[in-house]
């Protein structure tokens, strides 16, 4: 009994830690991806743990699974010097205080602030993943230019950059210096997983309404408005927007001036898996992605889709759902944890 809890004590003093960094711990596409990883790591080989900035579904879906968690205050989303300023130091210190083999970057300021930071703390391994490039946002020139260039220097101090899209590969391979490190792994969902009967949407329309419907943040980025605007010219056109932002009120009170509150409603969030069978049509008006989980699990439900063709969605909609796996996706990125030199 002894020698067996001393070989449990060997296995974990040699788990790689793997420290995950992302700024809003809301629930959306990077959100998720973290949590997949997080929670999957296989148990005797790593250790998680995730620090973030703002509080949110993800924090408690972590805790949930035995995850830790650090929150660091500072490091909101919005761009401000004295604020981003302590951000750097907290992350730096929350970097010097786990000792983390492996730093695993997620959403852009997080991922610049983070890289630097695990640099200066000797980390062996830093990973940034790319959720859609942030210059490719509407942004006058200037704006886009410094995002490039701050994007630019996150990859460069980063000792792998994972693109979730060939779109997003492409980008990166047009970088100075960034090429031979990026490699593309696509965002993987579960194919086996069931779909409830969507009566949730259903039964908020009048019988025999054709839905359209669509998932998502509610941000500028997600264009759900595009949607409204829609309906206003379509007197037959019913739309079922679900997911939580901070354009909720925004998106609200056009609702109420367009007249359309008895034809497009927004649900709030709800599991994909509640509600995709209750559309007739999945729509994603994005004006930016990365590679949308709410797209493929539409795709994995079998509806009709309609959707702007911009970052990774020309893949989902060209390629066979199996590339998209979950399995495949921790696999792959599994493998770019690889350190070369022991702790």
């Amino acid at each position: 009994m002894t020698e067996n809890i001393a070989q449990i004590k060997d296995k974990i003093a040699m788990r790689k830690k793997v420290l995950y960094v992302i700024t809003k711990a809301n629930w959306g596409g990077a959100q998720r991806y973290v949590y997949d990883l997080a929670t999957h790591l296989p148990p005797d080989e790593y250790e998680p743990a995730v620090a973030y900035g703002v509080r949110g579904a993800l924090v408690d879906k972590l805790e949930a699974a035995h995850v830790r968690t650090t929150q660091l205050p500072s490091l909101g989303r919005d761009v401000a010097l004295i604020s981003d300023v302590k951000s750097f130091f907290e992350l730096w210190r929350c970097i010097r205080a786990e000792k983390p083999d492996l730093v695993h970057l997620n959403s852009s300021k997080a991922a610049a602030l983070g890289a630097v930071a695990a640099r200066l703390s000797g980390v062996q391994r830093i990973i940034f993943t790319v959720h859609g490039w942030p210059f490719g946002e509407e942004r006058n020139a200037a704006s886009r230019a410094l995002i490039w260039l701050i994007s630019w220097l996150t990859a460069l101090f980063s000792h792998q950059v994972i693109c979730v899209s060939e779109f997003d590969l492409r980008v990166a391979r047009r970088m100075p210096l960034i090429s031979r490190k990026a490699v593309r792994i696509y965002n993987g969902i579960n194919l086996s997983m069931h779909f409830g009967s969507g009566e949730i949407v259903r039964n908020a329309f009048p019988t025999g309404a054709h839905i359209t419907g669509t998932i998502g943040e509610l941000t500028k980025n997600k264009n759900q408005i595009a949607l409204i605007e829609q309906a206003k010219r379509r007197s037959d056109m019913y739309v079922a927007i679900v997911g939580e932002g901070e354009d909720r009120a925004m998106l609200e009170q056009k609702i109420r001036e367009s007249g359309l509150a008895d034809r497009v409603k927004l649900f709030g969030f709800l599991p994909a898996t509640e509600v995709l069978k209750g559309f007739d049509v999945f729509a994603l008006p994005s004006l930016k992605e990365g590679l949308p989980y709410a797209l493929l699990e539409a795709k994995l439900a079998g509806l009709p889709i309609e959707a702007k063709k911009v970052g990774g969605v020309s893949e989902i909609l060209g390629d066979q759902i199996e590339e998209f796996s979950l399995g495949r996706m921790l696999r792959d990125t599994i493998a770019t944890y690889e350190i070369t030199s022991p702790r």
